[in-house]
């Protein structure tokens, strides 16, 4: 058999410790970041948080690992099974999703955004807003249109700070 993706959940808070030490023990893990903008006070806050909430996915073959130990390691909750049976997810999705990140699990900036794309608003006062793409500029900042009171608004950001919406 070989390696396949499987899907554990993590204690609160503790997805660092976990990744850590399942590493320090032989397993493959993933996990994707996105950055979030909270206000605090009168002050926007930028940090990490991962992109599913209290879960990670981990890698490692059945047959040649010992994978019942995992349950029992710092920062973890458990295993995902079904009906008290472990299934693996497929690999083309974890694949795909490894695509959009670079090694740490941070989301890579887009490459090509062209006029009137839909993209998401990832940092900043505006995040979570959508907004539309205007004009791209060779120096990686984008105007982007946003709806906001009532009005269309045309904001200058970095490309780094978008993301295609679905």
């Amino acid at each position: 058999m070989s390696k396949e993706w499987f899907i554990l959940q993590f204690k609160s808070n503790s997805h660092h410790l976990a990744a850590k030490n399942l590493n320090r023990q032989g397993f493959e893990t993933f996990l994707p970041l996105h950055d979030t903008t909270s206000r605090r006070l009168s002050r926007f806050i930028n940090t990490s948080k991962p992109l599913f909430p209290g879960y990670m996915f981990i890698r490692f073959d059945r047959a040649e690992s010992e994978w019942h130990k995992i349950n029992n390691t710092y920062g973890v909750s458990r295993l995902i099974t079904f009906n008290s049976i472990l299934k693996s997810i497929p690999t083309i999705f974890v694949d795909h999703l490894m695509k959009r990140y670079d090694l740490s699990g941070k989301l890579l900036p887009i490459q090509k955004l062209k006029k009137g794309d839909q993209v998401t608003v990832l940092k900043g006062p505006f995040a979570n807003f959508i907004a539309t793409v205007e004009k791209y500029e060779a120096d990686q900042r984008i105007w982007i249109l946003m709806d906001l009171m009532g009005r269309k608004t045309k904001i200058q950001t970095p490309s780094d700070t978008l993301t295609l919406s679905d």
